[in-house]
């Protein structure tokens, strides 16, 4: 309440007027009587700037549940102003307004209060809203659209049959009322019967006091009748509601309880399926282990039959390699001899050449010696022919061919020599030539033959260590 009156004096001096001390002594006793709510305004004369700062003041109000502004000695725009109170009040549930003549402006803002807020309780009683017909009709209008009023009392209003009719059309619209205070008016026999007309589409109301309207007695018992009808209608609802309230909470329970046991249930299973995932995975570890065995069992005896075989394939590997050791000595040893006799040779081959060179030598210093010879005899027969003269026919009349078959007739054998010691040379060069090549080849292919042994040998003593170790291993 504190921060109510801060906000109701600061609300005057922005109006410019001055606060009320009853307004302020009104907010001090709220704040004292703490968790009530209640704002009570009545017999306080106020001005026309407090209804309005009250209407600025209540529409953002939490803590004033209660709002009370009978006698307020309102003057006309006073009573327009607390009628802005009533349509500002969208937090207070409990307002009552009595001995406060509305205008028409005044009657308009209640309409709007009353389409508008969250008004519970309104308390309208000793207002003459009847005189005001245009005014109780749009006050009529608000009632029937409004969701959240459940207590009206309009005592002493000068209500007649016409705004029973407006105020039973109403009635037919909204369906949140439930008390209705009609005393002391002057409703009359056809303000009764819109009245009980609209309880046979209304049942909503479960109270409504007439006495003092003129209303016939049947009337007044078809319309109690009709609120019993109500009132039974109300508890039938009621019962069925807490019924199904009941049935709604035993239905939550049974299905907790079948959840629960749903998920004892899924627990069972799951607990089901995981044994028997262990059983499973035992009988599978099981059967892997015996497959384990049996595949040591048969490793090992694989194993042995590996030594055994690697035994027997060193011991062939070895009397393989001691045969072909033996064998390569015996190839070499020929080859040797093979060399040595192709060295032997080729040394006789080159003193047959030294002797054929010997001789061709000579043979050439004879045939030099016969080319001289043939020379000086060619001399003396040409000086013979210079001194024949005469006799015969001279020697340089000799043609060509009779001079060589004279040159053959003085040295017959001088051309078959040249020949045949020509043909010697070519022989004894091809011979040579014949004689280096073959042992060219037969070094290249004794040294390939080497190399290869070789390579084979390299590579079945790498086999042999390979299988070594791995048996090595295998130990």
């Amino acid at each position: 309440m504190d921060e109510l009156k801060r906000l109701y004096i600061k609300l005057c001096q922005e109006k410019g007027s001055d606060p009320q001390e009853a307004v302020l002594k009104e907010l001090q006793r709220g704040k004292e009587s703490s968790g009530k709510g209640r704002l009570d305004l009545s017999t306080h004369n106020l001005s026309v700037e407090s209804c309005q700062v009250l209407g600025l003041l209540l529409q953002n109000d939490v803590t004033s549940s209660h709002v009370a502004l009978s006698d307020c000695m309102l003057s006309e725009a006073g009573t327009c102003c607390g009628a802005t109170v009533v349509r500002s009040c969208t937090l207070s549930h409990n307002l009552e307004i009595m001995d406060g003549p509305f205008v028409f402006t005044g009657l308009k803002h209640i309409l709007q209060g009353l389409r508008n807020n969250a008004v519970v309780n309104l308390t309208l009683e000793w207002n003459n809203l009847g005189m005001w017909e245009d005014g109780f009709s749009l006050l009529c209008d608000g009632l029937g659209c409004n969701q959240t009023l459940q207590r009206l009392d309009l005592r002493n209003n000068q209500i007649n049959h016409k705004g029973a009719e407006e105020l039973s059309t109403a009635l037919k619209q909204n369906l949140t009322l439930r008390e209705l205070d009609l005393r002391w008016n002057n409703i009359g026999l056809l303000g009764g019967r819109a009245l009980l007309d609209c309880l046979q589409s209304n049942k909503a109301i479960m109270k409504m006091e007439l006495s003092g309207n003129n209303i016939p007695s049947d009337i007044l018992k078809a319309i109690e009748q009709a609120i019993d009808h109500n009132l039974d209608r109300q508890t039938v609802k009621m019962e069925t509601a807490s019924r199904r309230q009941i049935l709604t909470k035993e239905v939550q329970n049974l299905k907790q309880e079948k959840n629960k046991q749903f998920l004892d249930l899924m627990g069972t299973i799951d607990k089901q399926r995981e044994e028997m995932s262990r059983t499973t995975r035992l009988h599978m570890t099981d059967a892997a282990l015996a497959l384990s065995q049996q595949k040591v069992q048969d490793l090992g005896a694989i194993l042995t039959q590996t030594k055994r075989d690697g035994s027997n394939m060193r011991e062939l590997h070895v009397k393989e390699l001691m045969k072909e050791k033996e064998e390569s000595g015996m190839r070499e040893a020929k080859l040797r001899q093979e060399l040595g006799a192709a060295n032997e040779k080729v040394l006789l081959y080159r003193s047959k050449a030294d002797e054929l060179e010997k001789r061709c030598k000579m043979q050439q210093e004879q045939l030099f010696d016969l080319k001289q010879e043939l020379t000086n005899t060619s001399a003396d027969l040409k000086l013979r022919a210079v001194q024949a003269e005469g006799k015969d026919r001279p020697i340089s009349w000799l043609g060509l061919d009779e001079m060589r078959i004279f040159i053959s007739c003085i040295c017959p054998h001088g051309d078959l020599f040249s020949e045949r010691l020509e043909s010697e040379k070519r022989r004894f060069r091809q011979s040579q030539d014949e004689a280096s090549v073959l042992r060219q080849k037969e070094v290249e292919h004794m040294t390939r033959h080497m190399e290869d042994n070789e390579k084979v040998m390299q590579e079945r003593m790498q086999r042999l260590e390979a299988t070594k170790l791995g048996l090595e291993e295998v130990r």
